[in-house]
């Protein structure tokens, strides 16, 4: 294993940020995988997952079983993990901005498209090395503005070159879930079955340039553009977002659960050498467009009625919201049956705030499809 230190541009006078990445395997047969934790800071437990994932890949590597190359980054956001107001961990959103680290990552391929022609040929290996090396190239030339776009600079530097990359986070209160792009449903179904997830959502474009969205859609928009002229796999790179349950599940043997599920899926996609036992029948997968995120109409004291993982019915009732000035009571009902798969961890509600989500199988949303 290769320990790499990566120091990050200061963002006041008399302070220093760095990013340690983990490089296992000998590289030898061109296939790299990606995984980071904890890109919203405040997001604990995928940080213990890769330290339990460290520890097997470390043994896999020893073991010779590691052809290609695997990148693990524990700690993804030092800026975020850094951010602390009155004991609170902010670790959502750049406190400079106001912006999510988990947005406005580069979007390539409008850039790509004349930078490839003349580029490209008939070898389809030949053309995903083309399309690597000019995506690293635009990325070197990017000049962040800010320390959290250097950080994004970093992170998605790291990765571009990736077939395979997952992004591990988790939410408030919720069961394990997947978040994955529509193209790529079928070959990450496997993920979401070893990983136990209650909800596999997917959308083409979920909106305002996700990490894991940014480096996968870059390959099937170009195999569209340059259909009939060069060949490209459009899943050249399969990634994913992997919601790790709620923030406060964190112990040492869900750890050990979600590294062992990481590490046979690596298996699945030949990253790691070995046969897995055969993965679990995965859940369906629901489009990211038919979650509904329930809202509060009102303030109130948040009284809900369905946990995340429960099945919803349609108009079943989910929540209530009670008013602490009026006592009125306010009755909250599902539009449409799905999964309860999160829903927030807070008890008091503002007018307009996310309560829960419910991961419905009819598309009625459109536009940023993601929470803020």
């Amino acid at each position: 294993m290769r320990t790499l230190i990566h120091d990050l541009p200061a963002a006041s006078a008399g302070t220093t940020h760095c990013l340690r990445s983990l490089h296992f395997g000998r590289g030898v047969s061109g296939r790299k995988a990606y995984l980071q934790a904890a890109l919203h800071a405040d997001e604990v437990p995928p940080m213990l997952v890769a330290q339990a994932l460290a520890q097997r890949l470390q043994a896999l590597d020893d073991a010779g079983a590691i052809d290609g190359e695997i990148v693990l980054v524990p700690m993804a956001n030092p800026l975020g993990l850094a951010q602390h107001l009155q004991g609170s961990a902010l670790g959502r959103f750049d406190l400079a901005t106001g912006l999510n680290f988990n947005r406005r990552f580069r979007h390539l391929t409008a850039a790509l498209i004349p930078r490839l022609e003349g580029r490209l040929g008939a070898d389809r290996d030949a053309n995903a090395r083309a399309i690597r090396a000019a995506s690293a190239a635009l990325l070197q030339a990017w000049q962040p503005a800010d320390a959290a776009e250097a950080l994004k600079r970093l992170l998605q530097g790291l990765a571009v070159d990736a077939d395979l990359v997952l992004d591990l986070h988790c939410d408030n209160e919720a069961v394990m879930h997947v978040y994955a792009a529509t193209p790529q449903a079928a070959a990450l179904a496997p993920l979401a079955a070893r990983l136990g997830a209650q909800a596999l959502l997917v959308a083409e474009v979920s909106g305002d340039e996700p990490f894991d969205e940014t480096v996968a859609r870059t390959w099937w928009e170009l195999a569209a553009h340059f259909d009939g002229r060069f060949p490209i796999d459009p899943l050249g790179c399969l990634a994913a977002t992997v919601e790790l349950r709620g923030e406060t599940e964190v112990s040492q043997a869900l750890a050990e659960q979600d590294a062992d599920a990481l590490q046979a899926f690596l298996q699945d996609t030949g990253h790691v050498q070995g046969d897995a036992a055969p993965a679990p029948p995965p859940c369906a997968a629901t489009p990211l467009e038919g979650v509904e995120p329930v809202t509060a109409p009102v303030p109130g004291v948040i009284v809900f009625a369905k946990a995340p993982g429960d099945w919803v019915a349609a108009g079943e009732l989910v929540a209530e919201l009670v008013c602490p000035l009026t006592d009125a009571r306010t009755p909250l009902h599902a539009r449409a049956a799905g999964r309860c798969f999160a829903r927030t961890s807070r008890r008091y509600a503002t007018r307009g705030m996310r309560l829960m989500k419910i991961a419905g199988a009819t598309p009625w949303r459109s536009g940023n499809l993601l929470s803020p």
